[in-house]
């Protein structure tokens, strides 16, 4: 199970942290990634890490501005999201995949992901 939270309405350039939340399975086998999907758009992949070794991914437009990290004890990941654009509105999501790392698959493919959680929305304002 994936629990998402730390979604807002925030103004334009604030900053947001979301969490994730998992259980039922064992995390450091698992690679968490975070994905979202605006309004009339399809879902995308924001960022991922590896719970085993810590490696990060990210979206070339989120680079710089959103940083992805772990707490293996707590079971938990986090997307720290700063200088928001009313263009990352959207619901995100959070997702695991295993095993990992999957040579020759992109971490953004996301029908290589086996637990979904149910999203948290993020709203920034202009």
């Amino acid at each position: 199970q994936l629990v998402e939270s730390g979604g807002a309405l925030v103004q334009s350039g604030g900053s947001l942290r979301l969490s994730c939340a998992a259980s039922g399975f064992t995390f450091d086998d698992y690679a968490i990634g975070w994905f979202r999907q605006a309004p009339g758009k399809e879902r995308e992949g924001v960022s991922c890490i590896s719970s085993s070794d810590g490696s990060t991914y990210y979206a070339n437009s989120m680079k710089g501005r959103f940083t992805i990290s772990s707490d293996n004890a707590k079971n938990t990941v986090y997307l720290q999201m700063n200088s928001l654009k009313p263009e990352d509105t959207a619901v995100y999501y959070c997702a695991a995949t295993s095993p990992w790392p999957k040579y020759g698959r992109s971490w953004y493919a996301q029908e290589d992901y086996d637990y979904w959680g149910q999203g948290t929305q993020v709203t920034v304002s202009s």
